[in-house]
């Protein structure tokens, strides 16, 4: 029993070589969850960035509608009060 119990801590996945190559694997792991994180984070700013200016687009668009019908309204009045002058003249 004890002679199983060393023969599996000398198993191939304890020699040094894959320690090191173990090591190796979970640096670049970390290095590549590390730029991960860091373009999601970009990501999310930028998603943000976005929704704001998107957010300001839509009441820019809103207050150009509100002044389109102002302007609208205004110019039916204007034309009334004109049709209205030149109906009150008289013939000549």
């Amino acid at each position: 029993m004890c002679y199983g119990h060393h023969r599996r801590s000398l198993s191939p996945d304890r020699t040094p070589r894959n320690n090191n190559n173990n090591a190796l694997v979970v640096d670049t792991l970390r290095v590549r969850l590390a730029e991960t994180e860091a373009r999601l984070e970009r990501a999310r700013a930028r998603e943000a960035e976005l929704t704001r200016r998107l957010e300001e687009m839509k009441r820019f668009v809103s207050v150009m509608e509100i002044l389109e019908s102002y302007l609208k309204q205004r110019f039916r009045e204007q034309q009334e009060n004109v049709a209205r002058f030149f109906s009150s003249l008289p013939a000549k």
